[in-house]
């Protein structure tokens, strides 16, 4: 073992074999020395606390999240007994439920079917229609404690907004924000390292809720249909019967976790990124156009999402590995986004660089159909809340939850003059 600032860490460039606990604080609350050690080690490695291969390499991320020869599921192709999996376990069967149709987890061409739908929908709510109310409950969020000097921006600002869009977007009423911010923690847990029993049954428990919820909710939106995503999905499974209720229930589900739960920590990692370096907001957001490049930046340097997992489909060489059918690999989107092959000078903040290809969203079939709407968000939030709270500062310095491969902060807690 070497220690690398405090963190339990073995690296054998020989087998490419990496030891490292996801769950260590140490790197949970900065992963990036680990990233490029191990990059510079190996750039394609057996993550042995996973159990699978990982690959930190930016062109080769970038290339297998749009090879076709992976995908997100392998159940179409091999058996649970093939495979050497366990049966599903019966607790879990409301949340596997949701699994089963949700985008994340589909290939062509029932992905692409529903993914149509949705872009559909999505293509109808014009950009200018969010922009107001994005900077409005910015404004309302911020009037509402600028008296204080003092707050906590990951409950205040950062929460807030992201889950009022998505909620007013899909149709969903305001004052359901926390509820479903309560069903949404609940079933993200299910994707961290070392996962307990506990975990799964209230995850289960959540999933259960909430599609009874969503279930109900679009049954009496039916009669009543608005200008609102749920009508627009609605709309679209009376053409042809191509949605189901249960691709409709999974598909809101999906669209208010990952409306929010991403951009959230966008945020909160953004202007912890802004702040802890002493950069100057009023260079960073000076006009549109440095405003955009600076919210790629922020988005490329410290990313929400960092590890994305496929499936081979097929026996396949990939960069130097050998992969059976089935085989799960790792793509480090935290790691691809900080290569130096890539990236010159990967660990500086530089809003004017040019081009910007980060993996942030992903990329291929699996592209985040979310991207524009976090971008939108982002880059109208974090301005105002720059103007309105001069002299912006932290009060302490923030540290990681305990949720890789989802990256964000505990708490942000900032004064201002």
């Amino acid at each position: 073992m070497e220690a690398l600032r405090g963190m339990s860490i073995a690296i054998d460039p020989q087998s490419r074999r990496l030891r490292l606990d996801p769950r260590d604080p140490v790197f949970t609350d900065d992963p990036y020395p680990a990233y490029a050690a191990i990059r510079a080690a190996a750039p394609a490695f057996f993550w042995e606390d996973y159990g699978f291969w990982c690959f930190a390499a930016h062109d080769d991320v970038s290339a297998l999240l749009r090879e076709k020869r992976f995908g997100r599921q392998i159940l179409h192709l091999m058996s649970r007994e093939r495979l050497g999996w366990p049966a599903p376990k019966r607790h879990l069967a409301p949340f596997d439920a949701l699994e089963r149709h949700s985008l994340l987890e589909m290939e062509p061409p029932g992905h692409t079917r529903l993914k149509n739908l949705i872009n559909r929908a999505f293509v109808s709510r014009q950009a200018e229609k969010l922009a107001p109310r994005i900077a409005s409950l910015a404004r309302e969020r911020i009037d509402a404690l600028r008296g204080d000097g003092a707050a906590e921006l990951i409950e205040a600002f950062a929460t807030p907004i992201p889950v009022a869009i998505i909620t007013d977007l899909l149709g969903v009423p305001r004052a359901m924000g926390p509820q479903l911010l309560n069903w949404s923690h609940r079933m993200v847990a299910m994707y961290q390292f070392g996962v307990t029993r506990d975990v799964e049954i209230a995850a289960a428990a959540a999933a259960q809720r909430f599609a009874d919820f969503m279930r109900g909710y679009a049954k009496a939106r039916r009669a009543d249909l608005r200008d609102d995503l749920i009508s627009q999905l609605l709309v679209a499974e009376s053409e042809e019967g191509r949605l189901s209720e249960e691709e409709l229930v999974t598909t809101c589900i999906l669209l208010l976790n990952a409306g929010h739960e991403a951009t959230v920590h966008a945020i909160g990692n953004a202007v912890r990124t802004i702040l802890d370096r002493n950069l100057d907001p009023r260079a960073l957001f000076a006009d549109a156009t440095t405003t955009a490049a600076t919210v790629e930046e922020l988005l490329r340097i410290d990313p929400p999402l960092h590890l994305f997992t496929r499936y081979a489909l097929e026996d396949v060489e990939a960069y130097g590995v050998s992969l059976r059918q089935g085989d799960k690999i790792g793509l480090l989107l935290g790691a691809a986004n900080r290569d130096p092959a890539r990236f010159p000078d990967p660990d500086a903040f530089e809003p004017v660089r040019d081009p910007n290809p980060h993996v942030t969203f992903g990329a291929g079939l699996h592209f985040c159909v979310g991207a524009p709407l976090a971008r939108l968000e982002m880059t109208i939030a974090l301005p105002i809340l720059f103007e309105r709270l001069p002299g912006l500062r932290l009060a302490e310095r923030p540290r990681c939850r305990d949720a890789y491969h989802f990256r964000g902060l505990e708490a942000l807690r900032v004064a201002w003059d």
